[in-house]
């Protein structure tokens, strides 16, 4: 048994949860969040008021979804109550963001400025120069959008600047001896 997908799914007070054959709806108080389930996966909601996501069998296929499934369908519910959030940092002499409505606007070494425009559903928070971080209520989406950003200049091994996610180490290499 899948030690991850065997554990029940606490659904908290002011979360709605409704289950149409596949597909997981999810209401809380920051918003609606839907996944459908990959099909020999059943998520069902027990007495107490949990969920459970149950597989048929034991193939190597449906085990792999078992705990995948149960992580998906929890990072849901923790997302319509809490949210996600990443923290990403700039290190870099001249590398800074601006916040410009909702968007961000990036000085990183380019020619010119750099413009990131969140999608919907994400927000972005610029505490200091050089500190911001990417909100918002889906887990994967937070994530992609704050992996593109710290594509836009990924942290260098020499010298360390760039854009790096908040407690990221970067392994520093050294650079030519001069004779």
């Amino acid at each position: 048994m899948s030690r991850i997908g065997r554990l029940p799914i606490p659904v908290p007070s002011g979360v709605d949860v409704s289950i149409d054959g596949q597909q997981v709806v999810v209401k809380g108080p920051r918003g609606s969040l839907e996944h459908i389930v990959a099909e020999p996966i059943v998520v069902e909601r027990a007495e107490d008021g949990t969920l459970a996501v149950k597989r048929p069998d034991d193939e190597r296929h449906n085990r792999a979804l078992h705990g995948l499934t149960r992580s998906l369908v929890n990072n849901l519910v923790v997302g319509v109550t809490e949210g996600y959030e990443k923290k990403l940092e700039i290190h870099g002499v001249g590398y800074r963001v601006l916040l410009k409505g909702s968007d961000l606007e990036f000085s990183l070494g380019f020619s010119h400025p750099v413009k990131v425009i969140p999608p919907d559903g994400i927000t972005f928070v610029v505490e200091t120069a050089t500190r911001f971080s990417v909100r918002g209520i889906d887990k994967q989406r937070v994530g992609e959008v704050a992996a593109n950003i710290r594509k836009l200049r990924k942290p260098d091994p020499y010298k360390g600047k760039g854009v790096r996610y908040a407690g990221e180490k970067i392994r520093r290499k050294v650079g030519k001896t001069g004779k």
